[in-house]
């Protein structure tokens, strides 16, 4: 393969020529091989390689790039950055050409930005103790425009297709070019035939007429991790609102994770507590107490003589999760106050 000629050569002009030299000697080329007045096989080809030489030399930092290196210098440009600085109707203009949205240059050198997704979703999901400190499935209920199984989101009733807005050419905008006091100006507005749809609907879809989408719930399952912090978000890909024009993609679901309240437990971050009240002669002689715990129950010694606000701890029964496996450290702790002549104990369990 024949290595890209030298810009300055594709364009026919001198290293140190002045930016005047540079655009007058494209416009002269491009006007020459345009494929709308050249049907020569090669046109296009000698268009484009005639225009990237112009992107190059006509900006003054690419061209003392490529001055310095080469086609090395600029070959991490894209597309949009070698073309997007170039007003063509500022050069072409009164010869003919259409410039903006539609326009030959635009479907040469620019791609069409992608069509914007649809809106994120974000749901609150109130999950069980028991399933935090065990991890697995969790259902989730969302209620949310979907895309309309019957057309596709298209819009158009089944067997027919919408076309393609003959006002905007299918872009959803309009474009209109001018120069005022030697400045090139362009107004961009929605087409008002298709509303910005780029397509215009003759037989609407009578599932959801003529909108692309309808009211449903979906169940979704979501994996939840072992331990997972309160407030922890999950997202689903693709289970957002769908995007307003079809064939875009729709946006995401994000699931919060927030504990359900328990009547057993309260907790504090990592932490679960809980009370218990036992008699003031338990407290002075000491007292087994049966401690639920998340995966069970458990008998705790309360010893003897035990101060107000004592703690005890039990191992292993906390709600988080390390390496993907309960902490050897944990807290189940006791409070103790007395009320009315009856000590109150508090017990908190901590799972890592």
């Amino acid at each position: 393969m024949a290595d890209p000629r030298d810009y300055y050569e594709t364009l026919g002009v001198a290293r140190d020529a002045d930016e005047k030299a540079i655009k007058d000697a494209f416009r002269q080329l491009a006007l020459k091989y345009h494929p709308d007045r050249n049907k020569a096989p090669d046109a296009t080809d000698r268009f484009r390689e005639i225009a990237e030489a112009y992107a190059v030399l006509s900006d003054p930092e690419k061209r003392a790039e490529y001055d310095a290196r080469g086609r090395a210098g600029v070959a991490g440009f894209s597309t949009e950055d070698l073309f997007g600085g170039i007003d063509f109707g500022d050069i072409f203009g009164g010869l003919g050409f259409e410039f903006g949205t539609a326009g030959p240059f635009d479907r040469m050198f620019r791609r069409r930005p992608a069509p914007a997704r649809g809106e994120n979703i974000e749901v609150a999901l109130a999950v069980p103790l028991e399933r935090i400190f065990h991890g697995g499935e969790e259902t989730v209920h969302v209620a949310r425009p979907a895309v309309c199984q019957a057309c596709g989101g298209s819009g158009a009733k089944p067997g027919t297709k919408p076309r393609t807005c003959p006002k905007c050419g299918g872009a959803g905008q309009l474009v209109r070019s001018q120069r005022r006091q030697g400045v090139s100006l362009q107004q961009i507005t929605t087409c008002p035939d298709c509303g910005g749809r780029g397509a215009i609907i003759d037989s609407p879809c009578p599932e959801c007429a003529g909108t692309g989408r309808v009211s449903r719930e979906e169940t979704l399952e979501v994996r939840i991790p072992v331990g997972v912090e309160d407030g922890t978000v999950l997202r689903v890909a693709g289970h957002g609102l769908p995007a307003d024009k079809p064939g875009a993609p729709p946006g995401d679901l994000f699931v919060v994770i927030r504990a359900a309240e328990d009547s057993r437990f309260e907790r504090r971050g990592s932490d679960l507590y809980r009370s218990e009240t036992i008699d003031i002669i338990d407290a002075v002689l000491g007292v087994k107490i049966d401690v639920p715990l998340l995966d069970g129950q458990q008998t705790v010694d309360f010893p003897a003589g035990a101060q107000p606000d004592a703690i005890l701890r039990l191992v292993g029964r906390d709600c988080r999760a390390s390496a993907g496996a309960l902490a050897a450290t944990s807290t189940s702790g006791f409070r103790f106050m007395c009320r009315s002549g009856s000590p109150t104990v508090s017990d908190g369990c901590t799972n890592s």
